[in-house]
């Protein structure tokens, strides 16, 4: 035993000696001619409806001239569960009078949303489902304010209507609301709105995990329902289901969901969803916070991996998009009344270099989107998450890392054996579909580090000395520095 820890001891002295100076250049190699895999996966994000997105807020216009500028595939847009008002469209059950359908507060930002990202496929997903569908001992109150935060509207694990035709129905009228501009109530009312919209993509409720606490057999038969209703409406509708929190948790999730005989004949799973953030705890340091965020991305990996095998064994034709990816702060949930500590400005970088590494590494596992969380958050809605300034609307390196992706990378790209000496950077290199060599470089440490480089090159970047201002570029010949949390694409000839 002596000797293997003497061995295993002189082994890590080496590898620390051998980058003890990180001002010795790391070398950067690519064979060019041996292809890993040819990417599927698609840069993009989610928004979460929440009071910045109204009109009138101070930041709607530069936020929704942003998302349209950007011009990303497969955004996800959640009207969630903070604001009931803003994200259900039935906050009161029908009664023997009347009904109490109200779309005033929430269609404006889904037109918003759907004209940003005109011409690109989207994915909605109206998460929450109306409280008084739910058993529980009381009704379920919520605020008369639709901008007042409220993180207790989700309540209740069984349906008060087992049959589910009352679950399902709400959704299709959703559906029929935006994409067929009329719905019918429960007393046989018709409702115009005038919509015929475009929506390519549903995703069934969010982080069933936690939300409703709902187990494989619940959420899979309340899909099966929504999904049948809903394609009545929208027969070519796509689905995207599951938008698990915890994904390393709840292996039996992904057993059951994806098992086709679990559904009913004819219901598709087009798409799953699943959901990863770094959270440090609440002692650690920002030195000690750039390790915990790139251990918890490798682990999270191990978990993709995991989950890819079960998915092609039970459903390979089913997509994958891994449509949260960021980091939450200690003391960031949001609660009303707590003030939220300053952020650094490092973390930012810090947090961009994460999505960016998990990015990458998900085109190497065949995922077919990863997508950045969230584009706005503020205090009282997870501030740590936001990709843009809440004061004023302007992109953070958040935002500009998820630019500088989508400019260089998308389907289509091939993946090449890449190579490099340090740890701390990551290194991918990419013959792209465009037939450009491109490789993606990502310092995972708040020091500088220098790449030496094969041949002169351009080399496009975000880091903190850029922070929320576009990517810099600049010429290199025979090496690159990355910054501290630098993120950078070098572009050869």
């Amino acid at each position: 035993m002596k000797s293997v820890f003497v061995m295993c001891l002189l082994g890590g002295l080496v590898a620390a000696a051998a980058w003890s100076a990180d001002d010795q250049p790391a070398r950067l190699k690519v064979d060019w001619d041996r292809v890993i895999r040819e990417s599927k996966t698609v840069p993009t994000l989610q928004v979460v409806v929440n009071p910045l997105l109204r009109r009138g807020s101070q930041i709607h216009d530069r936020v929704y001239a942003e998302l349209k500028s950007l011009g990303a595939d497969y955004v996800r847009y959640v009207p969630w569960l903070p604001y009931p008002r803003l994200s259900v469209a039935e906050l009161r059950a029908p009664d023997a009078k009347q009904t109490y359908w109200d779309f005033s507060q929430i269609d404006p930002m889904t037109e918003d949303f759907l004209s940003a990202t005109d011409g690109h496929p989207a994915i909605l997903n109206f998460s929450t489902i109306p409280a008084w569908m739910f058993q529980t001992p009381q009704p379920v109150e919520y605020p008369d304010d639709p901008d007042q935060v409220f993180w207790k509207y989700t309540q209740g694990t069984e349906l008060r209507d087992a049959s589910m035709r009352e679950l399902a129905d709400y959704y299709a009228r959703l559906a029929s609301w935006y994409m067929r501009g009329e719905m019918k109530d429960e007393r046989g009312t018709k409702h115009k709105s005038g919509y015929r919209l475009k929506i390519d993509y549903w995703e069934v409720f969010n982080e069933v995990d936690f939300e409703h606490n709902m187990t494989p057999e619940q959420y899979t038969e309340r899909y099966d329902a929504v999904v049948a209703a809903v394609r009545k409406v929208a027969p070519q509708m796509k689905f995207v289901g599951l938008a698990l929190a915890a994904p390393g948790s709840n292996p039996r999730m992904f057993e059951y969901f994806l098992d086709p005989k679990n559904h009913q004949p004819g219901i598709p799973v087009d798409m799953i969803s699943y959901h990863f953030y770094a959270v440090p705890t609440a002692d650690q340091t920002p030195e000690v916070q750039q390790y915990t965020f790139f251990t918890q991305a490798d682990r999270f990996l191990d978990v993709v991996r995991y989950i890819e095998d079960i998915r092609q064994r039970l459903s390979p034709a089913t997509r994958t998009t891994v449509n949260e990816i960021g980091a939450i702060l200690p003391g960031d949930s949001g609660e009303p009344g707590r003030a939220s500590a300053p952020i650094r400005s490092s973390y930012w970088n810090l947090s961009a270099a994460t999505y960016a590494y998990v990015f990458a590494n998900l085109a190497a596992l065949g995922v077919d989107a990863a997508g950045e969380s969230q584009l706005v958050g503020y205090p009282t809605q997870f501030p740590s998450v936001t990709m843009v300034d809440w004061n004023t609307g302007a992109p953070n390196a958040r935002f500009r890392v998820l630019q500088l992706l989508h400019k260089h990378f998308g389907p289509g790209d091939k993946l090449m054996a890449t190579f490099i000496a340090n740890p701390s950077v990551y290194a991918q290199a990419f013959l792209t579909r465009g037939g450009k060599r491109e490789v993606l470089l990502i310092s995972e440490r708040d020091r500088a580090m220098a790449v030496a480089i094969p041949e002169a090159g351009t080399w496009e970047y975000v880091d903190q000395v850029t922070a929320g201002g576009a990517p810099a570029s600049e010429a290199v010949q025979n090496s690159v520095t990355l910054n501290g949390f630098a993120v950078g694409v070098l572009t050869l000839p």
